[in-house]
C-alpha cells in the first residue's frame, strides 16, 4: 500500500469509491458540490499533482455526490510542467486502488467547430494524440499495449446525451487532440487540426485517458469550451485570463450535468 493512500484512508475513511474526477481550468469549484466531504491538500500526497498553473484547485476532496462515494481532484498536472506525461499516473492508480471503476474528467478547450462556441460543453468521443507522448513509455509489461478503440465509454456518453437532453443542456460529441502547450496553437497549427479532423484542442486529458484505460478503468470526459481556436473568431485574444473567465459557464452546466450522471455510474 503506497504512503499516499494510507493518507486517504487516514483522513477519508476505508469505504471505497466508486468514481475518480479531475477538475480542469477554471472548474475547481465543481469539488464544492459533494457532502460529508473530506479535503486532503495535495502536498500530503506522495505522487499527486505539484504543478502550480492558476485555475486549477490542489486538494484531493472524498465525499457524496449524486448518491455515490467518490474522489474530485481539484487539478492536475499538464505534460508542459515538467515534460512528465506520465505525472498523473500515481494519483491515477491510487484512485484504482481505492476501488474506482470509472474515471471523469473535465478541462478547458478550445473549439474548432463553428457550431460549439465559447460558454458550451463539448462530449469527448475520441482523441488525437498530437503532442506524440505517452505515459506508458517505460512500462515493461505487456498491458502497455492497450487497446484504446472506444476509450471513451459509449455507455457513459450515452447516458450523458439522455441527462443533456432532459436538462436542455446542449451537447455535442468532438475529437479532442491534445497540444502539448504551454504556448497557445497558431492559425496554421488549427487549420492542420481541423484537416486532421480534430473538434477542440486542449493541453491536457489525452495522458489521463491512456493511463485509466491501463488501469482498467470506464473512462469518459468533457471539454468546457473556452475559446475559438486561433483564427477561427476575428478579434479574440486568447490567453489563460480567458481560460479561466470563460469557463465558469460551462462549470455551471457541468454542475448540474456531473451529479447526475454520477448518480447513473
Amino acid at each position: 500500500m503506497t504512503k499516499a493512500i494510507k493518507t486517504i484512508r487516514k483522513h477519508a475513511g476505508e469505504e471505497t469509491i466508486e468514481a475518480a474526477l479531475i477538475l480542469g481550468s477554471g472548474l475547481s469549484d465543481i469539488g464544492d458540490l459533494l457532502a460529508d466531504k473530506v479535503t486532503i491538500p495535495f502536498e500530503e500526497l506522495k505522487g499527486f499533482p505539484s504543478g502550480g498553473v492558476s485555475g486549477h484547485g490542489k486538494d484531493l476532496i472524498v465525499g457524496m455526490l449524486g448518491g455515490k462515494r467518490i474522489a474530485v481532484l481539484t487539478g492536475r498536472q499538464h505534460y508542459y510542467e515538467h515534460g512528465n506525461a506520465a505525472a498523473m499516473r500515481p494519483a491515477l492508480e491510487a484512485m484504482a486502488e481505492l476501488g474506482a471503476k470509472t474515471l471523469m474528467l473535465t478541462n478547458s478547450a478550445g473549439s474548432l467547430d463553428p457550431e460549439v462556441r465559447p460558454g458550451d460543453l463539448m462530449l469527448l468521443s475520441d482523441h488525437i494524440n498530437y503532442a506524440g507522448m505517452n505515459p506508458l513509455i517505460g512500462e515493461e509489461s505487456d498491458a502497455r499495449f492497450v487497446n484504446m478503440v472506444d476509450a471513451y465509454d459509449p455507455g457513459l456518453r450515452a447516458k450523458t446525451h439522455e441527462i443533456g437532453a432532459r436538462m436542455d443542456i446542449g451537447l455535442k460529441d468532438g475529437v479532442y487532440l491534445w497540444y502539448s502547450g504551454p504556448s497557445f496553437e497558431t492559425p496554421a497549427e488549427i487549420q492542420m487540426a481541423i484537416r486532421l479532423g480534430a473538434n477542440a484542442v486542449g493541453m491536457s486529458t489525452a495522458p489521463e485517458v491512456i493511463l485509466g484505460r491501463f488501469l482498467g478503468l470506464k473512462v469518459w470526459a468533457c471539454s468546457s469550451i473556452t475559446n475559438m481556436g486561433a483564427g477561427l473568431m476575428k478579434g479574440e485574444e486568447i490567453s489563460h485570463t480567458q481560460t479561466k473567465q470563460m469557463a465558469k459557464l460551462g462549470a455551471e452546466k457541468l454542475k448540474r450535468l456531473i451529479p447526475a450522471l454520477v448518480e447513473e455510474i
